[in-house]
């Protein structure tokens, strides 16, 4: 007979887990099929709110922002983050102060890093605005929309590079020096090493870092929401920021608790397709 008590050490994390995630997750489904006008009158819609949100043009058209700004943010980032993490020493001294400093960005609150763009990147005082209007570039990042969707990318690859690289470092450190010796004896260039040594064996961080920063990039909201307000017009308005007008300056709340599921889903969906491909092609080499 096998004994589970040890179950019972997990109980408080499930319990937790529960309280903190599924029983609110419970609350948003029932929002999303009510028409809420108070506290005490409520109408059962079944999923007329899903219909009416899927139709919205507003919605897709944030969805398709979303979609392009998660898909920049990993094509620049990821590479980066393996290119910064082979620059670092391996051993030494100054391997600790390296790492310190490539984690700075990480530990700034998300609304102060909005609030730093915003003030390096403004046109008239900003280090970043003023030097690109004394080079002669008509930007401002207020009124155009390339420049605010370049200066998104900028910030988040600014912030976020590192986690990317600290992730590939830990993984690159791993890596025996055994693989290494015998990748030169065969006469292996760096860009073989890189390819048949050292990605295959990044895989499961590499896997983690996309998985982390798909799933933070589409709940992005508070530095676009500081920098940019989401302009102009609505050129930088994503999901999140979306989902927030919604349910609290209008007051819907039907309509953003049944956004706020397929938002939920839709993150779902893609971090279970991109494990899951992630998985298939590892399984099969």
């Amino acid at each position: 007979m096998r004994d589970n008590r040890a179950w019972l050490g997990v109980l408080p994390v499930l319990l937790i887990v529960a309280f903190s995630a599924v029983i609110p997750l419970m609350t948003v489904v029932n929002y999303s099929v009510q028409d809420i006008f108070d506290a005490n009158t409520r109408i059962f819609v079944g999923l007329d709110w899903y219909r009416e949100t899927l139709r919205d043009p507003r919605l897709q058209s944030a969805l398709l922002r979303q979609i392009l700004f998660s898909s920049l943010i990993l094509a620049l980032e990821i590479p980066l983050g393996i290119l910064v993490a082979k620059s670092l020493p391996r051993a030494g001294r100054s391997v600790g102060l390296w790492l310190v400093l490539l984690a700075i960005p990480l530990l700034i609150p998300w609304n102060v890093v909005g609030t730093i763009w915003q003030l390096f990147a403004r046109p008239d005082i900003g280090l970043l605005g003023a030097t690109l209007q004394n080079l002669g570039f008509d930007y401002n990042y207020t009124a155009g929309t390339l420049d605010a969707w370049l200066t998104l990318l900028a910030m988040d690859v600014w912030h976020w590079t590192s986690l990317v690289a600290l992730l590939a470092f830990a993984g690159l450190t791993a890596i025996p020096d055994a693989y290494y010796q015998a990748a030169r004896l065969d006469g292996a260039s760096r860009w073989q090493i890189f390819r048949h040594v050292e990605l295959p064996r990044l895989t499961s961080v590499l896997t983690i870092a996309v998985l982390l920063r798909l799933m933070d990039s589409f709940m992005i909201y508070t530095e676009p929401f500081v920098l940019t307000g989401g302009g102009p017009g609505n050129s930088t308005t994503f999901l999140s920021q979306y989902l927030t007008s919604m349910a609290v300056g209008q007051f819907d709340l039907g309509p953003a608790a049944a956004f706020s599921v397929l938002y939920f889903l839709v993150v779902l969906l893609l971090c279970w397709l991109f494990y899951t491909s992630v998985m298939r092609n590892r399984d099969a080499d």
